[in-house]
């Protein structure tokens, strides 16, 4: 039988995907108002719903959290950032979290634009 073939951001993607929707499942008050909250944060007010992908992507690194860095570098290419603007994001990350965002920089942010970018 013939499998489908996903990158690793988008097995990544699905795989946060279907967690958020078992935890959804077992305590939906509380996720059902995180969701909610996030939404609200990454809607257009002052900044373009881009810069705030660009904010977390950001943060996304200097905290280490991979799935988030995948998520959100989705987020920036979804909204339009260009390369070049998601490796600048990249650097002002490493410039406060040094070398352990520099890694995911290099090699997790890469590889997710390489993969979402490229045409199936």
């Amino acid at each position: 039988m013939n499998q489908p073939t996903h990158s690793s951001t988008e097995a990544a993607l699905q795989h946060y995907k279907e967690g958020l929707g078992a935890f959804t499942q077992k305590i939906p008050a509380v996720a059902e108002k995180f969701n909610a909250f996030t939404k609200a944060c990454f809607q257009k007010g002052a900044l373009s719903q881009k810069e705030k992908q660009l904010i977390a992507l950001g943060i996304s690194l200097a905290t280490q959290d991979e799935y988030c860095t995948i998520y959100h570098t989705k987020g920036c290419i979804d909204q339009g950032a260009t390369e070049q603007e998601i490796l600048e994001a990249c650097s002002v990350a490493v410039a406060f979290a040094g070398g352990a965002a520099m890694s995911q920089a290099v090699t997790l942010v890469q590889e997710c634009i390489a993969e979402l970018t490229t045409k199936h």
